[in-house]
């Protein structure tokens, strides 16, 4: 296996990363419209490689409570992904797709989470998609997780992956929506031997 990190990316790395979150977003953004029959917008989204204590401020402060999707992921590559929701986010989410009315604050109720695990399921599976698509890779999701709980318990499952293959992740923040923009955060976990797969499928040397 390569010796590297993902501290070692450089411009050329973090380029191709970054255009593998704007189609991921895109093609997000394209899926919940067609689910919500809604027109939606979606801004650039921010690229990061953060370490795990900035990650916790980078979704709102380690004790903001959110909701997080976790899928493992297989095949070509083997790691991880993290999709995270706020909170006010995610109740404009199930809102839209219970046809309920706005401003709703009450906890998900058990069909609300299963809706919440389809949404992420959904988003999770266009960054996937986009990956696959550039990189020629077969990869494959496990089931996803759902979990609501404060930032910094809900991201210790990815931190534990930090010391095995680096200390950064990529972070992909993207906002979409009409009158009201959803913030969601996508966190990317290959490991490393995997993200030298990527790279490499991409003809970069590694």
């Amino acid at each position: 296996m390569t010796n590297y990190s993902l501290e070692d990316v450089n411009n050329i790395y973090f380029d191709v990363l970054k255009e593998i979150g704007n189609i991921g977003a895109g093609n997000a953004t394209t899926a919940i419209a067609s689910m919500l029959q809604l027109r939606l917008d979606m801004n650039v989204p921010k690229v990061q490689l953060l370490s795990f204590p900035e990650l916790g401020g980078a979704v709102g402060g380690e004790e903001t409570q959110i909701v997080g999707i976790y899928l493992e992921v297989g095949s070509d590559i083997s790691g991880s992904m993290m999709f995270l929701l706020t909170m006010e986010s995610a109740r404009f989410l199930v809102n839209k797709m219970m046809m309920k009315e706005g401003g709703s604050t009450e906890s998900f109720d058990e069909i609300e989470m299963s809706a919440l695990k389809e949404v992420g399921n959904i988003i999770a599976g266009s960054y996937l998609s986009a990956l696959a698509s550039m990189t020629q890779l077969t990869i494959t999701p496990s089931v996803p997780y759902l979990a609501i709980d404060m930032a910094a318990a809900i991201l210790s499952v990815p931190a534990i992956q930090f010391g095995q293959y680096g200390d950064n992740a990529l972070l992909i923040q993207t906002e979409f929506g009409d009158d009201v923009m959803i913030d969601g955060y996508f966190i990317l976990l290959p490991d490393l031997e995997s993200y030298g797969k990527i790279l490499s499928s991409l003809g970069i040397q590694v």
